[in-house]
């Protein structure tokens, strides 16, 4: 493997620290917790805006690189020793260099702290523009060969949308909240969502819908055949912890009788 490119020699040291929260991923044809999303936090659990406000393009690589560390240190110490759950952690496609080399930290990080590569998501976002879509062809081949799950975020809300879907076939796509958003009202959303759905089964690709915040939402989006969810109605991230499904009181607890219909 090549130890070293442009980016590990070039990026500028971060002078400035950060950490996670936690945010879980119901599995409804298991009825439990799939996995957590791994969140940027400040130290004092500032939102993550403060966090990446702070990075300057100088520093996104090695900003990148951190983010992938703190959030395996961190999970291999809250998640319990036996549970079968996988860790969903945020990249920059712009901020890899050499995809062999760019692993280098996030493989010792795992190796390290016993955390399977297997349990590991790489979520990619629509949000950051793909200048260079060989580039990140090549990031998600060499991803899928060392095991990790990859994943498109921000489905149907960034540059390319179906275009970058007909390009890239990730092993899950995350349809974004701004389509879930009143789905329960809106005909052309569930259209819309449903369209992608069945599109994705097609592709092999598996579903993911975030941030569902009602009953109403969650159970339109099941009938469109989705198995994952994820959203303030299953529960909040939660500060470097792992908070449990229905555990929030708040008016988007999820009750035990819901996953019941």
């Amino acid at each position: 493997m090549t130890q070293s490119c442009d980016g590990c020699r070039n990026d500028e040291p971060l002078d400035f620290d950060f950490s996670m929260a936690f945010q879980p991923i119901f599995d409804l044809r298991t009825e439990r917790v799939w996995g957590y999303e791994a969140l940027i936090r400040g130290m004092n659990g500032e939102g993550a805006y403060d966090v990446l406000s702070r990075v300057t393009p100088e520093k996104k690589y090695k900003f990148d690189q951190a983010c992938r560390v703190k959030a395996i240190e961190l999970a291999s110490r809250l998640y319990p020793g036996d549970a079968d759950l996988r860790l969903s952690i945020n990249f920059l496609p712009n901020a890899v260099y050499e995809p062999a080399a760019c692993l280098r930290a996030t493989l010792v990080a795992a190796r390290r702290n016993a955390f399977p590569l297997g349990a590991m998501m790489f979520e990619f976002t629509e949000n950051e523009e793909i200048v260079d879509t060989g580039h990140l062809q090549n990031i998600l081949s060499e991803y899928r060969r060392q095991g990790f799950i990859t994943a498109l975020d921000d489905f149907g809300a960034g540059y390319a949308g179906l275009g970058l879907l007909v390009d890239f076939q990730p092993d899950l796509i995350k349809i974004d909240m701004k389509l879930i958003r009143g789905i329960d009202v809106s005909r052309p959303r569930q259209i819309v969502v449903a369209t992608m759905a069945a599109a994705a089964r097609e592709l092999g690709i598996e579903v993911l819908a975030e941030g569902i915040e009602t009953e109403a939402e969650f159970t339109v989006l099941k009938a469109t055949g989705i198995q994952l969810f994820q959203g303030y109605y299953f529960a909040k991230p939660a500060f470097e912890s792992l908070p449990a499904i229905g555990a929030l009181r708040s008016e988007f607890a999820l009750d035990a009788s819901a996953l019941r219909n």
